[in-house]
């Protein structure tokens, strides 16, 4: 009966190859399914007499065509480029949204020179409300785009967060399928059977979790696997660990355990790796670099401005921008220790008079503020909605004008008869201080050998006058620094004195731009810097003037000097430089990101091609296989039949 057993044998085994085959052509076009080979083994042998015979074939088993060490490569690779693939995307959006609004006509860059342009255009034609308007367009303008730009990272930056998150829904989705296809792989292992086709849906679902996280796997008996995905190992045999999106202290997104509350902020690999990557560093960074732009500006323009009037003169009543809080500690741009200078015009004498306010960044409050100014004779300040209100009483207005006051701020002359002593024009230094004239020798003015020697507030000699012999009475005398001094006739002695203040600025603490007191620009960033409704609504309050008759264009100068000025905040750029290298650092970044694409993706096409003659089903080569098995059930069915015909011949003869 022997032969029947390897008729059989061959019958069972050639049933078994085709089903296999079949199976490969099924699963041709199938994601993730590696080609399956039945293994053949002789039948155990016996022996008749001295003669030893075959016992047919077995199935040794149905083997999976499988490189590990390729496949893991593969699930590198992969999620490498899925994380390159989610950085580029998102950066060639940001350039298209800069390129966009980059536009010759309508660009941020545009938009700065056409701001300071107008401020120049001003300069010619400072009392004049044509160009007052035009000024105000121009600066709503370059604020709207400043604002488009802000607006459009902060919602991309909220987007790519949601996007991590429904990243790390998936991925839990798909560990939870992992640890199940794990436990049905082994419970059929256990028992006898192989889980090829099982094994391939796990392996599967694997590689669409390497696209979302980099992952690392570990074999397991009973062909389960353990998976770690971003430094986190998600799944143990059956066991499961589900992930969650949080920020850190930094306010950097990052992915951690659920429930544990600490989180990778620097995960590689996958597209959660690449929002990650853009959350944190690469959109940030330019989100940052735009605000800090844009807060530059606000602060370079604001701090020259709050100082200067407009055509229509010194003020009855300012207003401030809404306040976040009422502690000067923080106010944004920050508020240094410092004083207020504030000068004050009784209209009904005509004298002029200039306060000092102490700022205390420390402990004071926008409410002890306003008590401060309140204690200016003709000034009631307070504090409504948030905002700090300033009131000059009747009789009275105000402004904070560096100009120099037409009398010494401070005298001690001693002559028989005291000259009057003049004082005239706007400071050109940086730095407050005062300056002090002495007279050296005693005498008439305009006779002698009476001179003046100016220290400055270091007590260096700045300079000696001669207002002797050759000096007439009345001359103004120029100290190079815009300030002019008049000595009428009288006489000093030696060792007179008579002080001048003067005011690179009158706000040292910064508090009244913080404040949005006398202000173009409202807000502190890109997203929120607007045009400060007192300038929208009436454009002839843009500050051209620092003169005391305020009919200067000193101020609106120094404005438009500001856009070809290096700036420390921006790393020693222009505004327009410093915006133009934002935009070549994310050409740069999409550059470096496109090439690294480019790369991954040629390696991961090598590493699939390799895959395919290992792994992959070639229907050609199945269809001929399908014919030797085929002839092989055919043949040992005609051997069965043959042998059967024989039994028969040999029972008739018997």
């Amino acid at each position: 009966m022997s032969n029947f057993d390897i008729g059989l044998s061959g019958l069972t085994t050639a049933q078994k190859a085709l089903d296999v085959i079949g199976n490969n052509i099924a699963n041709a076009a199938t994601e993730g399914y590696h080609r399956q080979r039945i293994e053949l083994t002789p039948a155990y042998a016996s022996q008749s007499s001295t003669v030893m015979t075959g016992g047919g074939v077995d199935v040794a088993g149905v083997k999976r065509m499988i490189d590990t060490l390729l496949e893991d490569e593969i699930l590198r690779q992969q999620s490498s480029q899925a994380q390159v693939s989610q950085e580029l995307t998102t950066m060639k959006t940001v350039e298209s949204a800069f390129g966009e609004l980059s536009t010759e006509s309508g660009g941020l860059n545009a938009a700065i020179d056409n701001f300071f342009n107008a401020m120049q255009d001003l300069s010619a034609h400072s009392g004049e409300s044509i160009w007052q308007n035009k000024a105000s367009t121009a600066a709503d303008a370059m604020a709207s785009q400043f604002r488009t730009l802000g607006v459009f990272l902060t919602t991309m930056e909220l987007q790519i967060q949601s996007e991590a998150e429904n990243n790390v829904e998936q991925s839990n989705t798909l560990i939870t399928q992992i640890a199940e296809l794990n436990g049905n792989i082994e419970r059929m292992e256990i028992g006898g059977s192989q889980a090829s086709n099982l094994r391939d849906q796990r392996d599967q679902c694997v590689t669409e979790l390497s696209k979302l996280i980099g992952v690392q796997t570990v074999s397991r008996e009973y062909g389960m696997v353990d998976v770690v995905a971003g430094g986190i190992p998600v799944v143990t045999g059956t066991s499961t660990t589900k992930l969650e999106v949080g920020l850190n202290e930094d306010g950097k997104i990052g992915v951690g355990m659920a429930g544990t509350y600490t989180y990778n902020t620097d995960l590689q690999g996958g597209q959660l790796g690449g929002l990650l990557s853009l959350k944190n560093e690469l959109v940030s960074n330019v989100h940052n670099d735009l605000n800090d732009l844009a807060s530059s500006l606000i602060q370079q323009v604001n701090q020259y401005h709050i100082q200067g009037v407009g055509s229509q003169g010194s003020f009855d009543e300012l207003t401030g921008g809404v306040m976040t809080s009422q502690s000067l500690v923080d106010f944004e741009p920050p508020v240094t220790d410092g004083k207020i200078y504030i000068r004050v015009t009784n209209t009904g004498t005509g004298e002029i008079s200039r306060e000092e306010i102490d700022v205390d960044a420390s402990t004071d409050t926008l409410s002890t503020l306003a008590a401060k100014i309140s204690g200016v004779t003709g000034l009631t300040a307070s504090v409504d909605s948030s905002k700090l209100h300033i009131q000059a009483d009747t009789n009275y207005k105000f402004d904070f004008l560096p100009a120099v006051l037409p009398s010494p701020s401070a005298q001690n002359l001693t002559g028989t008869s005291v000259p009057a002593v003049s004082v005239s024009g706007v400071y050109t230094g940086t730095e407050n201080q005062t300056f002090q004239f002495t007279a050296i020798g005693t005498g008439l003015v305009g006779n002698g050998s009476l001179q003046l020697e100016v220290k400055n507030g270091a007590g260096e000699v700045v300079t000696t006058f001669n207002i002797g012999s050759g000096y007439a009475a009345g001359d103004k005398l120029d100290l190079g620094n815009g300030i002019k001094v008049t000595i009428g006739t009288g006489d000093l002695n030696y060792g007179d004195t008579f002080d001048v203040d003067a005011f690179g600025s009158t706000d040292t603490s910064g508090v009244l731009a913080a404040a949005e007191i006398n202000t173009i620009f409202s807000g502190s960033d890109a997203s929120t810097i607007t045009v400060a409704s007192d300038i929208a609504d009436n454009p002839a309050r843009i500050a051209t003037a620092l003169g005391s008759d305020m009919t200067d264009n000193t101020n609106i100068l120094r404005l438009a000097a500001l856009k070809d000025q290096n700036m420390s905040d921006l790393k020693d750029r222009t505004l327009g430089d410093f915006y133009r290298q934002i935009v070549t650092d994310i050409g740069q970044d999409i550059s470096i990101k496109q090439t690294k694409q480019d790369n991954v993706q040629a390696m991961v096409q090598n590493l699939s091609n390799q895959q395919s003659q290992i792994s992959g089903v070639n229907v050609n080569d199945e269809a001929a296989q399908m014919m030797v098995f085929q002839q092989m059930f055919q043949a040992m069915a005609k051997y069965i039949n043959t042998i059967q015909t024989s039994m028969s011949s040999l029972m008739d003869l018997l």
